[in-house]
C-alpha cells in the first residue's frame, strides 16, 4: 500500500510498515512543517492513505469536504511506541484494503472505518 505518514506519527510505527513492504512517504524526513492541507494535497497527488495522530485532518475532510485517497487517524495518546506500532501494523495487516479511499480510527480496542460516499 502507498502510504504518507505524516510527521507526528512515530518513526517506529513508519520503519514497521516499511518492514512489512509498505511504501511510506514519512513528512517527518521529506517536508517537515509543511501544513495540513499541504499533506493533505500531497497524499492526493501521490494517492497514498494518509497515515496522522492529528485530528485536524477530520475537520478538513468532514467539515471542509476535502477529497482524500484514505485517511488512517491513530487515536492512541499515552501508549508506549512499540505497543502502539503493534496496533497500527496490525490495523493495517487485518483492514488495509478497506482503508484506501475511506476514513479510518485506530484506537487500542477497535478500528472504525467510515466508508467515502461513492
Amino acid at each position: 500500500m502507498n502510504i504518507l505518514a505524516d510527521e507526528g506519527v512515530d518513526k517506529q510505527i513508519v520503519d514497521e510498515l516499511r518492514t512489512l513492504g509498505h511504501r511510506v512517504t514519512y513528512i517527518a524526513e521529506c517536508q517537515p512543517t509543511i501544513s495540513d492541507d499541504e499533506v493533505l494535497d500531497r497524499a492526493n497527488s501521490e494517492s497514498a492513505v494518509l497515515l496522522t495522530s492529528d485530528k485536524d485532518f477530520g475537520e478538513l475532510v468532514f467539515r471542509q469536504g476535502r477529497l482524500h485517497s484514505g485517511v488512517v487517524l491513530i487515536r492512541l495518546e499515552g501508549v508506549l511506541a512499540p505497543r502502539k506500532s503493534a496496533i497500527v501494523t496490525h490495523a493495517f495487516l487485518k483492514h488495509g484494503h478497506l482503508m484506501a479511499g475511506n476514513f479510518s480510527v485506530v484506537s487500542a480496542k477497535s478500528v472504525r472505518i467510515r466508508r467515502s460516499a461513492p
